[in-house]
């Protein structure tokens, strides 16, 4: 009987560990699934700095580089695009001058597809975000414009892609490119103007949800 009786109270601390397990486990899940597929978003949290702790600029490692500098700065606002959403990270990509997601040697994870020109942003308390660069080519076959790629991980929800931002004047932002685009989170396409230290300064602020499959508001 007492035999009996320990294998059960070890047979119950067993089932307890193990439920405890699987809810940490379920808790450390994002509670919505949204955005649908997206290849490479697990990216955003290969960032070498934890992500409670990064800041809402960031200067990607090309700045320093020779090439067209580019500021780009926003406001992310929750669905109902008025309230700004702060702890939203921005994790973005793009390719060099010469339109290749380059490496500098030592890469893993998708950083053997996305290449070293790469940062990552949190958003402030005023849902603000800004990265510095430089204006990335288009692929050499000329296939698309040129483009930086954006993810969005958003507090209790899977990160999800959205529209590149690309550049109103870029050739290749035509009438057919505008028609295949999904405007998720808004228009990726933003005016370029030159401050007065030669920097390119582009805008766009960002309405989560907008255009998202599954998105609940």
């Amino acid at each position: 009987m007492n035999i009996l009786y320990r294998l059960t109270s070890i047979l119950l601390l067993f089932t307890n560990i193990s439920c405890s397990q699987d809810k940490n486990k379920t808790d450390s899940f994002p509670k919505q699934n949204v955005g649908g597929m997206c290849e490479g978003c697990e990216a955003v949290y290969e960032s070498p700095i934890p992500l409670e702790e990064l800041n809402w600029i960031d200067t990607l490692p090309d700045f320093s580089e020779s090439g067209p500098k580019l500021e780009i700065s926003g406001v992310i606002y929750k669905s109902d695009g008025v309230t700004p959403a702060p702890g939203v990270i921005l994790y973005i990509y793009h390719t060099d001058q010469k339109g290749y997601y380059s490496k500098k040697g030592g890469e893993s994870g998708w950083g053997l597809r996305h290449g070293y020109i790469k940062g990552w942003i949190k958003t402030n308390d005023m849902g603000e975000y800004k990265f510095y660069t430089l204006k990335p080519a288009p692929y050499p076959n000329g296939s698309d414009p040129a483009h930086i790629h954006p993810v969005i991980k958003e507090p209790e929800k899977n990160e999800y892609w959205i529209d590149e931002f690309v550049f109103e004047d870029d050739p290749l932002v035509n009438e057919s490119y505008r028609k295949r685009i999904q405007n998720r989170c808004g228009s990726g396409i933003i005016s370029l103007t030159m401050n007065s230290d030669g920097i390119l300064i582009g805008k766009r602020d960002l309405i989560l949800g907008k255009n998202i499959p599954y998105y609940t508001k």
